[in-house]
């Protein structure tokens, strides 16, 4: 039997490799969450650039108000590996999922949290976002290439990807339900979670507010896989 979820409790699962230029940003994006409830779960997936002393040492300036949980894998066993350690891990109602290197906005989580509590027919949430080159901020520019309501299925069904990843929070009872990303598809996980939530008969949604940023620089993921960042 799965144990009981924590009830209006989010677990962010923050996959991290070789983060550690970029990880202080993110825990002080959640370091200024307006919701207050939740648990950062940070999977090392063998990095060798000190992320976890970086992590160490930004808990020890702040004394964060939130538990955070760091698991240091023994090697690197890639993206879908790191993220279902964390969705064991995870204790939540509802899971958040936060790339390393990119920024949530304050009001994130508050506005995930209510909408899906809100729409209980909805099992996963994800958001407009911004991205902006490394170093610079100030630079932000909307992405125009999500998809809302009926037209996310349609997308799905077209092969195409139409919900950017690191946005994405969704019911706890999901990944108890399906379990989370295979390691069968390399650098299309993220697709192959949102349609196995599709092929389930789950709906899914994007708020339109841009409530995370994205950092573009040479070494993202997503640059293996696609010319442009934003899955």
């Amino acid at each position: 039997m799965v144990p009981e979820r924590k009830k209006d409790f989010i677990s962010v699962v923050i996959p991290c490799y070789n983060a550690s230029r970029y990880i202080e940003d993110c825990l002080n994006g959640l370091f200024n969450q307006t919701y207050r409830q939740f648990e950062a779960i940070i999977v090392d997936d063998g990095s060798d650039d000190g992320s976890e002393e970086v992590v160490k040492r930004w808990m020890n300036d702040h004394s964060p108000f939130f538990p955070v949980v760091y698991i240091k894998l023994p090697r690197n066993v890639g993206f879908a590996g790191a993220l279902n350690v964390g969705y064991f891990l995870s204790k939540g109602e509802y899971i958040a999922v936060h790339d390393a290197d990119d920024i949530s906005h304050p009001e994130r989580f508050e506005k995930q949290w209510k909408f899906l509590n809100e729409h209980p027919h909805i099992a996963l949430i994800g958001t407009n976002y911004a991205a902006f080159p490394d170093g610079h901020f100030d630079r932000k520019t909307p992405a125009n290439w999500l998809a809302y309501g009926r037209d996310i299925r349609r997308v799905y069904a077209e092969g195409k990807h139409c919900i950017c990843h690191g946005t994405i929070m969704f019911r706890g009872a999901v990944f108890d339900q399906l379990g989370g990303p295979t390691r069968r598809i390399r650098g299309a996980e993220d697709y192959e979670f949102i349609v196995k939530c599709l092929n389930a008969k789950l709906e899914v949604e994007n708020l339109p507010d841009i409530l995370y940023y994205y950092r573009s620089h040479p070494q993202q993921r997503s640059r293996q896989f696609y010319k442009k960042g934003g899955s």
